[in-house]
């Protein structure tokens, strides 16, 4: 469902009906005569369809987290708020950006168009950046040559699965983050999808090893063995991406998460 095309054409509606009650309608109703229903309800929301129309198109929007692939940052059910202007203003409903702010560096936590269906919106952390080359061998991440940091942090307990996770803390940029490697799990990347650019890839028994295209971007999931990322379906064009996650605003199975996200 395109909820952003929903809210336009309800703002256009309402709109319309509020232009028309204020400059033509309203002239010619008797004095004290009530407005027509229909034009009394939609005049009455235009403003406030305005209001959310505009904060979720250029200041925030919320999003709920519908599957496992990044915990332990973010856990199914989780409600975020995402940045819509950090990444630059973009007009709604078509997303073509027409102001730059700033681009996406390495750990950001970015909510894009999924690629392969632009339908869909993914949520992933930012590991390679236009013209990186990104090797993900034997469950080690290098980029560039160099190999990411990473130290062993203990275990993770799935809250929903009661079972317990090798966990480490890694750092991209300047960005530390926790994440899932399961050692007894393969290495070789399954399914790869016949994506754009996908000449860019190298896949082995080991891994993968890409190189970052002009105008795109290299995501991986932090429950790195549950993720299906970049690694998959490929790279994600730079007209795909929707903003920054920044924070959560609730969770029902847990309020000690609000807020613990940033």
């Amino acid at each position: 469902m395109n909820f952003a095309l929903i809210l336009f054409l309800l703002l256009v509606a309402t709109g319309v009906l509020w232009f028309f009650d204020r400059f033509h309608a309203r002239k010619r109703r008797p004095s004290h005569a009530p407005a027509p229903w229909w034009v009394e309800y939609g005049a009455s929301f235009f403003p406030v369809i305005v209001i959310v129309f505009g904060l979720r198109s250029f200041v925030v929007e919320p999003f709920k987290i519908p599957s496992g692939s990044m915990i332990p940052t973010l856990l199914v059910g989780d409600f975020i708020l995402v940045n819509k202007w950090t990444y630059g203003i973009r007009l709604p409903v078509i997303n073509r950006k027409v102001i730059e702010v700033n681009l996406p560096r390495r750990g950001d936590v970015m909510v894009f168009r999924y690629p392969a269906d632009p339908s869909l919106d993914y949520i992933k952390r930012v590991v390679g950046l236009p013209g990186d080359r990104v090797e993900y061998r034997n469950k080690r991440l290098t980029i560039n040559g160099e190999a990411v940091a990473i130290a062993e942090a203990g275990t993770y307990l799935h809250p929903d699965r009661l079972y317990y996770s090798p966990q480490y803390t890694e750092k991209l940029g300047e960005v530390e983050h926790a994440v899932l490697i399961e050692r007894d799990a393969p290495a070789f990347v399954p399914q790869v999808m016949n994506f754009p650019f996908r000449e860019n890839c190298t896949y082995t028994s080991a891994g993968v090893a890409c190189t970052v295209p002009d105008g795109h971007y290299f995501v991986m999931g932090d429950n790195r063995d549950a993720s299906s990322d970049s690694r998959v379906w490929g790279f994600v064009p730079e007209e795909n991406i929707v903003g920054k996650a920044f924070f959560i605003w609730f969770n029902f199975n847990d309020m000690k998460r609000i807020g613990s996200f940033h």
